[in-house]
């Protein structure tokens, strides 16, 4: 976690919103600042990106109500923090498994006043769960999102065999927007291998055959891709004149979720057209890995092995702390019980001990001397009360000494052997993987299933006839409106120059007196009416301020030769 992570939710620990019920925002934001000195917004917006509400995490870490926003929209705010409530999320006790049995450091808060985690005993690799980003003095990291039962079983196969192939397990990131990857084995196992490298996302989509529109309901969840941004670049490209299969697009998106309808024009391929959106739009966007991870307090990329092979050591020192912990735990009840036990023997000596000692410092010294028991156990003893000195009450207590050093003897085989602890962290995984299982969102796309097709507009092919006139305006004139036509117009001190046939799927090439040609489309001209002076070329090809068109022509399949020739006879 980041440390404004971890302060969060160390935080909603200690104030008991593990079990209990949700409380306001406003207070949880307040009670952080007592390891996170910064400003209530920045923690309120942290806690906002961990929710449930907010829809950017794989398996959230914050149970939230109220509104949080959503992590597919630019606009869509959240609520201020006095209005909403949280508590932590189920699977946040997987975080915080077994704290308090000295899993992990605590270190002292920024003044002094209390203590906090150096890190979180997580009992599966968080890091790799759900997607985090970000930049730190200068060091980025970006590290997507991967399914929890993969991440899982990816990890025992791991502990069971190093040599494992992490992507027969592993198979793809996994993000909770959706969407579809793009699926490339080879890049999908560079990125595993070297913890860098990219892979594409298209956003998920549905035709409606009765309503003749598509309904995207997934997008890429990336930085740059937003429903409000998508709309915007689509708007853009039909105003261009890019995309004519359009009619409307708006924004259907409501308590179910994301929803963007495109209404498309009669006789339009859905799937051609969205190829379009794809490669013109983020609907299809590239995240970006780069998985920069604090090792020890120094910044390295790990591939996806050395990640799972780092968290796996650092996992068994945490069971390992936590069952030396329980076994000291055990051994030090076994050793009051024991002191209890001697008591059994002879409780009445016991109590005349306690009656016939004369000062109270001396009671414990005198049940040492008397049961040869140590000073612990002497304590224990003088501090039983009166209605527990009988024969059941110990009896039932000195029962467990059996149990107990069943237990000790077990905690010492784990601690007897690394292949022991790692069987403990299998189980632990194996556990998790039960209770969090969740399906994959985001589907695979293979490269054969991407479709083809050209961004040029299609052009309409009908016979035109090209005029040009000596101060370089150039007409498309048409069959129909050359028949009707009585006059064409001039300015003033302008005549005609040349003029031949072409198509309006043709190409033109325009030489000047700079000796510069220009190509174009015919069908980037608009037809030309009889009272229309035409396109004034110089402007249109962005010629320089003395530049003059001296000749016009039409290469059709530049098959022809061209003869040039030249003031110095050439």
């Amino acid at each position: 976690f980041k440390p404004s992570h971890r302060k969060i939710l160390y935080t909603m620990y200690k104030m008991g919103l593990l079990t209990g019920a949700r409380s306001k925002s406003a207070n949880i934001v307040g009670r952080t600042m007592q390891l996170n000195p910064h400003g209530d917004a920045a923690i309120y917006e942290t806690m906002v990106r961990l929710s449930r509400g907010y829809e950017a995490l794989l398996h959230p870490y914050v149970d939230s109500k109220g509104n949080f926003g959503k992590a597919y929209s630019r606009d869509m705010m959240w609520a201020a923090s006095r209005y909403t409530e949280a508590k932590l999320d189920p699977i946040s006790a997987e975080l915080f498994k077994d704290i308090d049995k000295d899993t992990v450091d605590f270190v002292d808060n920024y003044d002094s006043t209390m203590k906090e985690p150096t890190l979180l005993p997580v009992t599966f690799p968080s890091v790799l769960v759900n997607n985090n980003t970000g930049i730190a003095v200068g060091m980025a990291s970006s590290i997507c999102s991967f399914n929890l039962e993969e991440v899982c079983r990816t990890t025992i196969e791991l502990i069971r065999n190093p040599d494992h192939c992490v992507a027969d397990t592993l198979k793809a990131p996994d993000f909770a927007g959706g969407a579809k990857i793009l699926y490339d084995r080879a890049k999908i196992e560079e990125i595993y291998r070297t913890g860098r490298g990219s892979f594409k996302l298209y956003a998920k989509y549905t035709y409606d055959k009765s309503n003749n529109c598509i309904d995207i309901t997934e997008i890429p969840m990336t930085s740059t891709a937003t429903s409000e941004s998508i709309i915007e670049k689509v708007i853009d490209r039909v105003k261009a004149g890019a995309i004519r299969e359009i009619s409307d697009i708006r924004d259907e998106t409501d308590k179910s979720g994301l929803k963007i309808t495109i209404d498309l024009k009669r006789g339009t391929d859905p799937d051609k057209l969205m190829q379009k959106l794809f490669k013109t739009t983020t609907l299809q966007d590239a995240f970006g890995c780069n998985f920069n991870i604090l090792i020890a307090g120094m910044p390295r990329v790990l591939g996806v092995r050395e990640i799972i092979e780092e968290w796996t050591a650092w996992r068994t020192e945490c069971v390992r702390r936590r069952v030396f912990f329980q076994k000291r735990k055990k051994a030090e009840k076994l050793h009051l019980l024991k002191g209890l036990k001697r008591i059994l023997l002879d409780i009445d000596k016991a109590i005349a001990i306690i009656r016939g000692t004369k000062l109270e410092a001396e009671v414990v010294p005198n049940l040492m001397k008397g049961f040869d028991i140590d000073e612990t156990q002497a304590e224990f003893v003088a501090e039983l009360k009166l209605r527990n000195i009988n024969e059941e009450y110990i009896l039932n207590r000195t029962k467990d000494i059996a149990k107990l050093e069943g237990e000790i003897a077990e905690l010492e085989e784990i601690l007897s052997s690394e292949d022991n602890i790692k069987k403990v962290i299998s189980d632990e995984l194996a556990a998790v993987n039960k209770k969090y299982v969740m399906p994959r969102r985001t589907g695979r796309i293979e490269p054969h299933e991407v479709i083809e097709v050209s961004l040029e507009p299609e052009v309409e092919e009908y016979p035109v006839t090209i005029m040009l006139s000596r101060d370089g305006y150039l007409k498309k004139m048409t069959d129909r409106v050359l028949k009707k036509a009585t006059t064409l117009k001039y300015k003033d001190g302008d005549k005609p120059f040349i003029e031949f046939p072409s198509s309006n799927t043709h190409e033109l090439l325009v030489f000047t007196n700079k000796s510069q040609v220009y190509k174009c489309k015919v069908a980037a001209f608009e037809d030309t009416k009889s009272a229309q002076l035409g396109s004034y070329l110089p402007t249109d090809l962005e010629m320089e301020p003395d530049e003059g068109v001296i000749w016009v022509i039409d290469p059709e399949d530049y098959k022809a030769d061209v003869l040039f020739v030249f003031e110095n006879g050439r």
